[in-house]
């Protein structure tokens, strides 16, 4: 979609195009094609750029992706109450106009950085890279990025982040993660949001929901919540604190770890490869939520299937940009 739209022009890369070398290639070269591919390489650096300032403070950062409305500002309310005293909190926040997002979470006592994007319907590298000159980084556990609402375009840039969680609230219906792949092949953790209302939409069935996030050959947990009542956000939070230990076993060994972006926003594909069936197992905890985590097995078939994103747990060394890279500037931390 960003590839068509215009989108992947935001203020924080427009900065990019304006090299009279680079453009001069680009005119020879086929033009918009080739700047739209250098706006996603140099998105792409400054990424890992980003990630390295994150590494270098151990921090977690989780990438919130969903529709407008379905709930990510109210999760991460009710996810500083709980955490309050245990975990050290702050959010960089994305809407195209605006600071309501941010004063909420400012209200509850956390640092809160809004990016306000203009046009833009995703946040890029840039933009984050930009706000961390207003977050600090040192003491934190955990950076909430609550990206601009939309199913699209988001699950295609690589912020620095380490994780991607998309939300699924009861009142979008079943069918999103048929409806909006990209979105939903991105995800390391579905969280379907909003269940006080499951008793009262009855067109929403969970299982529905996660069937049709597995057909994606997304083996990524789903939990379902209510950060409302509080049903379900025990699981969360348990899911969040083994992440915050998993970031910081990383940094000591040396290794990062990159998320799951959708290039372009398509499944690539490839010849010779394994297909792998995943089977669900649902159970209902003590709150009377039904949690789903799959099972699989492999079989060999003459050609691959690959998606175009980065592995499941892709793990690599955090030891540097690419070379001629310059970026002499200070941090909030």
């Amino acid at each position: 979609m960003c590839n068509t739209c215009g989108c992947n022009v935001t203020d924080a890369n427009r900065h990019l195009l304006d090299d009279p070398a680079a453009q001069a290639h680009e005119t020879s070269a086929g033009g918009a094609v080739v700047v739209l591919q250098r706006l996603l390489d140099a998105n792409d650096r400054e990424a890992a750029h980003n990630r390295e300032h994150f590494d270098e403070h151990a921090v977690l950062v989780l990438n919130l992706m969903s529709s407008p409305g379905s709930g990510k500002t109210r999760l991460l309310e009710a996810t500083i109450d709980a955490l309050r005293g245990e975990a050290r909190i702050a959010v960089i926040e994305g809407d195209l106009e605006t600071e309501n997002d941010a004063d909420r979470i400012r209200a509850k006592g956390v640092v809160a950085h809004q990016i306000t994007t203009g046009t833009a319907c995703h946040l890029d590298a840039h933009m984050v890279h930009d706000a961390l000159h207003h977050v600090a980084l040192e003491g934190l556990d955990v950076l909430f990025i609550e990206n601009v609402g939309n199913l699209v375009c988001p699950a295609s840039f690589d912020l620095g982040q380490h994780r991607n969680v998309t939300l699924l609230s009861v009142t979008e219906g079943d069918d999103k993660p048929a409806k909006y792949p990209v979105m939903f092949r991105a995800a390391d953790l579905m969280l379907i949001t909003k269940a006080d209302l499951l008793g009262a939409i009855e067109e929403f069935a969970p299982e529905r929901a996660i069937r049709a996030f597995r057909d994606l050959a997304n083996p990524g947990p789903v939990l379902t919540v209510s950060a409302k009542t509080g049903v379900g956000l025990a699981t969360w939070l348990d899911w969040l604190r083994a992440e915050i230990r998993a970031q910081k076993a990383r940094v000591a060994a040396g290794e990062t770890l990159r998320p799951k972006v959708q290039p372009e926003g398509a499944a690539l594909h490839a010849h010779d490869h394994e297909h792998t069936h995943l089977h669900e197992h649902p159970h209902t905890h003590g709150d009377g939520v039904t949690h789903s985590h799959p099972h699989s097995h492999t079989h060999a078939h003459g050609h691959a299937h690959s998606h175009g994103h980065e592995g499941e747990h892709r793990h690599e060394h955090a030891d540097g940009h690419a070379a001629g890279d310059d970026h002499d500037h200070a941090h909030g931390g």
